[in-house]
């Protein structure tokens, strides 16, 4: 299973850049090996900073998400629903796009 990285930062998926940028700083800052003794700081520290790495790039974050969603590691229900909803809205739009606009005669 590959790391949450919104978990590594204590962060929701819908956290805004600043939000990232402010978790990275006070996680790194906590987990790093030249401040905390505990023996899985520098892993810990690791996994902040690649979490940093991926949520702050819009392109990776973006793939990672998707990624998420098609694993289901979201809630399943939800994941279906968002899907259902933007293949009806496609289909809603496909459908009202392609019929002539009529009005009606006087």
């Amino acid at each position: 299973m590959t790391a949450d990285h919104y978990a590594a930062l204590g962060l929701a998926p819908n956290a805004s850049l600043a939000d990232i940028k402010k978790a990275f700083r006070q996680k790194a800052s906590f987990y790093h090996p030249d401040r905390n003794d505990a023996p899985d700081a520098a892993q810990r520290f690791q996994a902040v900073q690649k979490a940093y790495e991926v949520l702050s790039d819009d392109t990776a974050r973006q793939a990672y998400d998707d990624n998420r969603r098609r694993n289901l590691l979201d809630d399943p229900l939800q994941t279906a629903q968002e899907i259902w909803q933007a293949y009806a809205r496609d289909i809603l739009s496909t459908s009202s796009s392609s019929s002539p606009s009529s009005s009606p005669a006087q």
